[in-house]
């Protein structure tokens, strides 16, 4: 029987259902998370505009305008006007502060300027001064990557918390984003809760959704704690040959809160497919709501 293991270091995190094949290859990949939180309510170039009123008929005229201000000031790239939306106390459930989430716009800007988004509001709620506002933002773009075309898909479901037309908090509570490059990437699926007690065991498949037929499939799952340094720095992962048709993987939740990256990556000669999802470690338990 498959033993299982605490996520800890990635070399190690998760055991494969089947055996371990010795083989490996090593790759370097840049993290591609970071990007979740700079995007959340539309920091891209080619925007669409927030679609405030589809879900929340009723929200108040000042959220549909401070959506609406903050949304353009992003497609305008307009920067200081974007962080004037942000309190300089800024809490976030990643470790962002205001100073750090102001250099992550300035490299998205400069990296990922093809990006296209579509921010909806699914729910408020009025806090004596405050708002409650729940949000899911989905991306897509073409990105440029040592040369190669890359395409980019995430989807993002958030809460934020704003006093004074100020954001004083939030916290991601879900995401999912895919990257693929080549003219073949694999057509990949992916199963994983999205959130966990503390202590607790869960399975992680990654699955092929086409035969793999005579091609050679290598993959890896690394996974990370969320925080701040993770944004800007590329993880390298040990690939390993692949049997099945994906990645299917059991591991333990650790014993203390907080959330963490799992990510598959599955390569064949004429394409590259790299989904990396958030996974909720909580303490008690937490209803799990629709995915977006």
């Amino acid at each position: 029987m498959t033993s299982v293991l605490p996520l800890t270091n990635p070399r190690n995190l998760l055991r494969t259902k089947p055996p371990l094949m010795k083989d490996f290859k090593k790759w370097r990949f840049w993290g591609i998370s970071w990007l979740t939180f700079c995007l959340v309510w539309g920091h891209g170039d080619l925007g669409v505009r927030a679609t405030i009123a589809a879900n929340s008929p009723d929200a108040p005229a000042e959220i549909k305008s401070f959506l609406m201000g903050f949304d353009e000031s992003a497609n305008n790239r307009k920067l200081n006007r974007i962080m004037g939306f942000y309190s300089v106390k800024l809490v976030h459930g990643d470790g962002l502060n205001f100073q750090t989430l102001q250099k992550s716009l300035m490299q998205l800007w400069k990296q990922y300027p093809n990006l296209t988004y579509q921010t909806e509001l699914t729910s408020w709620q009025a806090e004596k001064k405050t708002w409650v506002l729940q949000t899911v933002t989905r991306i897509s773009g073409k990105l440029q990557k040592s040369g190669q075309d890359v395409t980019l898909k995430s989807v993002i479901r958030s809460q934020q918390t704003v006093e004074n037309q100020k954001i004083i908090r939030q916290e991601i509570l879900s995401e999912q984003t895919q990257l693929t490059s080549g003219s073949r990437p694999p057509d990949v699926e992916v199963i994983l809760p999205e959130t966990v007690m503390v202590g607790q065991s869960f399975s992680f498949d990654a699955i092929v959704k086409e035969p793999l037929g005579n091609d050679l499939m290598v993959g890896a799952v690394l996974e990370e704690p969320v925080n701040a340094g993770k944004y800007f720095n590329p993880q390298r992962v040990n690939l390993e040959p692949l049997s099945a048709g994906g990645l299917f993987k059991v591991g333990r939740a650790p014993v203390v809160t907080g959330s963490r990256w799992i990510s598959a990556v599955l390569i064949r000669g004429d394409g590259v497919t790299r989904i990396t999802q958030r996974l909720r470690v909580v303490d008690k338990t937490v209803v799990q709501p629709n995915r977006p």
